[in-house]
């Protein structure tokens, strides 16, 4: 990543907000998310409504629905964080599946398969989602078998968010004229998220326990995420205290704001805007690209579209009209 930097002497205050690293418990519930290790069983709902209710919290959302049976990477969102839950469900997503044949296929005929089920592909979900059942397209990054036992075939689906694993499984079965079952499915990753990211119900509810009971708030710490990183996949630009009050009121981001920004971003796109001590303001739209702004002084360089940093946090320098 190459950023241009507009203004090497810009100072931060220091006795004004903090690095995101260093917020407490209470802090990373009003903004933060936590990454989970589903269980079969419950539903991604019933998980979400026991760690809110471990919290005491009002809200607590999760990202990205997996099915009771399904297990791996689901990301809970509190406070602030529950703003990307939408950006969160458009995350390409990874999964280990079992699919059990009705009798051994023909390995020849199931490479033929699994090739016709990649790429950009219909993706019709099945009767048993709650989703509406239309007809619409998916992109199957890669689709690869990795051990095959007996009638079962361990495989890897790297695919576009939204995906039905069970219509791969029913569309394999309609090519390869047999019965196929999804019989097991793994979320092994979500966008950056991994499993090895990831903690049990268990591990969550004593390192609640610690925190509530033993005033050891360290287990929480490690495992309550600040929302800066659901943001680590966005273009970034640094700004002055300035403005990041203004933005964190509404107002558009202006050239002298800038301290630094990744260049080769064009108009249109959207960007992460953070303070100089790492605190996110908000995601912008560009208005300018950000190869075209550093020839400028003076103006607008992009519109807020979300505002996450709390508006009282950075005091005010401009007057507001009579």
């Amino acid at each position: 990543m190459t950023l241009h930097v507009l203004d090497a002497e810009a100072k931060t205050n220091p006795s004004i907000g903090g690095n995101p690293d260093e917020r407490d418990v209470e802090e990373r519930l009003a903004s933060g998310f936590i990454l989970l290790d589903k269980p079969a069983g419950p539903t991604s709902h019933q998980l979400a409504s026991w760690a809110r209710d471990l919290f005491g919290l009002e809200r607590l959302g999760h990202g990205g629905t997996l099915d009771p049976f399904a297990t791996g990477v689901l990301p809970l969102m509190a406070g602030k964080s529950m703003k990307l839950t939408k950006k969160i469900l458009t995350h390409k997503k990874t999964y280990i599946c079992v699919f059990r044949f009705a009798s051994k296929p023909d390995e020849e005929q199931l490479g033929k398969v699994m090739k016709q089920l990649t790429g950009r592909v219909y993706n019709v979900p099945p009767e048993v989602s709650a989703v509406k059942v239309q007809v619409r397209t998916r992109k199957i990054f890669t689709f690869e078998k990795l051990e095959m036992k007996a009638n079962d075939m361990i495989a890897r689906v790297y695919c576009e968010a939204g995906t039905y694993i069970r219509t791969i499984a029913r569309d394999m079965g309609l090519l390869l004229d047999m019965k196929v079952q999804l019989k097991e499915l793994r979320r092994e990753t979500t966008g950056v998220f991994k499993l090895e990211d990831c903690i049990t119900m268990q591990e969550l509810a004593d390192a609640v326990w610690l925190w509530k009971e033993r005033d050891q708030p360290e287990a929480l710490l490690r495992v309550i995420h600040p929302i800066e990183k659901l943001l680590l996949d966005l273009p970034t630009a640094t700004v002055k205290d300035s403005a990041a009050a203004a933005l964190a009121h509404g107002a558009p981001l202006l050239r002298p704001g800038l301290v630094d920004i990744q260049s080769g971003v064009k108009p249109g796109k959207d960007i992460m805007i953070q303070t100089l001590k790492g605190e996110a303001v908000g995601i912008v739209t560009l208005t300018l690209g950000t190869d075209e702004l550093v020839a400028i002084d003076e103006g607008e360089v992009a519109r807020p579209n979300m505002v996450l940093l709390d508006e009282g946090l950075y005091p005010r320098r401009w007057k507001s009209p009579e």
